[in-house]
């Protein structure tokens, strides 16, 4: 895993994505979606930041506000870019966000429809390259011919479609695209979710590579831990669009300060087969973010909840370096978390490349 620097490439402040409740006729507007609410992190240059949670707990909706995919509904998002000026990329209009593009790119979660069938890998890798500029067609062929190589695949492969190509293969090419313009950040939407496990360990050690040849930065969207164990450097919490947790891997994983992490990595499988399973059952279901419940969001089914916890909502706040807890109880609770024995830092399990 690379070293990162003290330079922060990613700066998100009370960033907030709601979307409208309409009804009737008139269509009007009678409630609210808080999808995101109120999300604050940093990302260093060079090392990769985890966002962890359910299904639709806000991870993707973060992911795409940071890439201006969605446009936030409050928040800063300020990205530090190669000349060194800090923009703020929430506030941005399109074509001020054009050149920054270039900066920031997205490898999608299914490497199955995230390509167009009806485009070769050359127009696919390509396509960035000519949306920027590069109108030559040898150029684009000899810069496509080089990221394919990069990712692992043949050049020759160039000028196939996406249908010849297994879903390991296929994600390949995505992330090639990614690179084609020589980004800073990237954000990955679950990478590797909708891929066998064995192929998960190639495709998390390319980007490991990667990372480390061209030093790049990652925000990596995942619900697996057991694979953000593998590439994190740090790893955030999120449930019903907010962060409960942000700390280094190791720390996190070994002493968790939240209930919600702690039932999260409980659920984590544990590869020696002798080792009993303590999984934590959370009794209720998740909170409806339209309707969420009054102080914390997770007192509903939370096993130490006070009475504190139904009418205060928690901030998030450093309980110890570099450990951020939003939990009325964190200086107090002792939880039980997962020791990562035999598993060197940033090193997935062996596998052929």
């Amino acid at each position: 895993m690379s070293g990162a620097n003290n330079h922060i490439i990613l700066d998100v402040r009370g960033l907030q994505k709601f979307f409208p409740i309409r009804r009737g006729f008139l269509r009007r507007v009678v409630g609210q979606v808080r999808a995101v609410d109120n999300v604050s992190f940093t990302i260093k240059e060079g090392e990769t930041l985890a966002l962890v949670g359910e299904s639709g707990c806000g991870k993707t909706t973060t992911a795409r506000c940071i890439l201006r995919a969605l446009k936030p509904t409050a928040g800063q998002i300020l990205f530090r870019t190669d000349e060194g000026t800090v923009v703020d990329v929430a506030h941005l209009s399109r074509q001020e966000l054009r050149p920054l593009r270039r900066q920031m790119q997205m490898i999608f979660q299914d490497p199955f429809s995230s390509l167009n069938p009806r485009m070769t890998v050359l127009d696919i890798v390509g396509e960035p390259l000519l949306v920027h500029g590069v109108r030559s067609r040898q150029e684009r062929q000899d810069r496509v011919a080089e990221l394919l190589k990069l990712v692992g695949l043949r050049p020759e492969y160039m000028n196939r479609f996406p249908h010849a190509f297994s879903g390991g293969q296929r994600q390949r090419i995505g992330i090639a695209r990614a690179l084609a313009l020589h980004p800073r950040l990237i954000v990955a939407d679950e990478a590797v979710s909708a891929l066998d496990v064995s192929v998960q360990a190639q495709i998390l050690n390319l980007l490991l590579d990667l990372q480390q040849e061209l030093g790049l930065t990652y925000l990596f969207v995942a619900h697996d831990l057991s694979v953000v164990k593998h590439i994190s450097d740090r790893v955030a919490v999120m449930y019903v669009g907010k962060i409960v947790e942000i700390a280094p891997r190791d720390q996190l994983f070994q002493s968790p300060r939240h209930p919600y992490t702690a039932a999260l990595l409980s659920a984590v499988p544990r590869p020696d087969p002798r080792a009993r399973s303590q999984r934590i059952i959370l009794s209720g279901e998740v909170a409806n973010p339209a309707a969420p419940p009054s102080g914390c969001y997770f007192h509903p089914r939370c096993p130490f909840a006070i009475d504190r916890c139904k009418v205060e909502a928690p901030r998030l706040e450093e309980i110890e370096p570099d450990h951020l807890v939003s939990c009325h109880r964190a200086h107090e609770l002792t939880l039980p978390g997962i020791h990562l024995r035999g598993i060197p830092s940033g090193t997935p399990p062996a596998s052929p490349r």
